[in-house]
């Protein structure tokens, strides 16, 4: 089995946790292997995609920037944490009724929405039986807000959905629930497990937060800049489902009055809007104005590290910055 770090062309801050990485590869591959054949099959399609298991990076360098001794405890949650990544991943796209995800079709696309969503919640309790493992009552209790906070950010996108009235302290409020609270949580147990003193697991709570932020500011950049091969789904989907992301916004503020994304989401079955609002985002200055807000949140990350010693964990959590907000895909 090849891990994050025996293929040339992954970054370098994996190098560090080389071994916990594996590890956690394994344990998701264990994960995948079901009480009978058919759950198998499905736990294999969405367990066995290469994702980019950078949740689990940011907890296990989290946890070796303050002690190394505490392997064990940090693979344990980091399967966790891409567990409930993976989870989450399966229930919006059968909300979403995405046909594809990294290319591949979806689970509510091959299987139908019933089993998508009971593999889902099958996912769910398998992340919450490797948390428990750890016995560390905080890190339970960071991970069950983490599920309400990722619930919680689900409903926020559905309940304003097709609504262009919104304003950017409503997208802060949807992503930091919906994206950035896993990765804030990653942080905080990683620095946790590892017993480090109170003012490190809120650096590290800090750090994941605004990493998260930056990571879905991009995620929507690439919606609209990307191609469908390389984001893995429709360009302008996000709009096409009625969720407004950072670039449309700045495009409603700056067009108030007339702009084919309200009209999109008045009458979302005429594709002509959709093609005209994308055209319109690609065409204006908002792609690098929303890059800019990004390149923020990144820098709020690498000032929440900087108080720990200079070793290679640190430099590989500021390499993750570095990635994050120079990602295609």
């Amino acid at each position: 089995m090849m891990s994050k770090t025996d293929d040339p062309s992954i970054p370098s801050f994996y190098k560090p946790i080389h071994g916990e990485l594996a590890r956690v590869e394994a344990s998701l591959h264990e994960a995948s292997i079901g009480g009978f054949a058919g759950l198998s099959s499905l736990l294999s399609h969405v367990l066995g995609s290469p994702g980019k298991r950078i949740r689990p990076a940011v907890e296990l360098l989290s946890g070796k920037a303050f002690r190394e001794d505490r392997s064990d405890l940090l693979v344990l949650m980091g399967t966790a944490v891409e567990l409930l990544h993976i989870a989450t991943l399966i229930h919006d796209d059968t909300v979403d009724n995405s046909p594809l995800r990294r290319g591949k079709p979806t689970v509510s696309s091959a299987w139908g929405r019933d089993v998508a969503v009971l593999l889902g919640d099958y996912v769910f309790a398998n992340s919450a039986v490797y948390v428990c493992n750890t016995n560390n009552v905080r890190a339970i209790k960071s991970f069950s807000e983490t599920l309400m906070a990722l619930s919680s950010g689900e409903l926020r996108e559905i309940i304003s959905a097709y609504d262009w009235r919104q304003t950017r302290e409503d997208y802060w409020e949807r992503i930091k629930h919906k994206t950035a609270s896993l990765f804030a949580t990653a942080g905080e147990t990683g620095a946790l497990l590892a017993d480090a003193p109170e003012k490190g697991v809120q650096a590290m709570k800090s750090y994941g937060h605004n990493v998260g932020m930056a990571f879905q500011i991009i995620d929507d950049i690439l919606d609209f800049e990307g191609t469908e091969a390389e984001v893995g789904k429709p360009v302008g989907n996000d709009l096409l489902q009625g969720t407004l992301t950072l670039p449309a916004l700045l495009i409603i503020e700056r067009y108030p009055k007339d702009n084919p994304i309200q009209r999109l989401f008045q009458k979302p079955a005429e594709q002509e809007h959709l093609k005209a609002a994308v055209e319109m985002i690609r065409n204006s200055s908002v792609i690098q104005e929303s890059a800019d807000v990004a390149k923020g949140f990144g820098d709020k990350a690498l000032e929440a590290v900087k108080g720990l010693p200079n070793h290679v964990y640190r430099r590989s959590l500021e390499e993750i910055v570095e990635y994050v907000l120079s990602r295609n895909k």
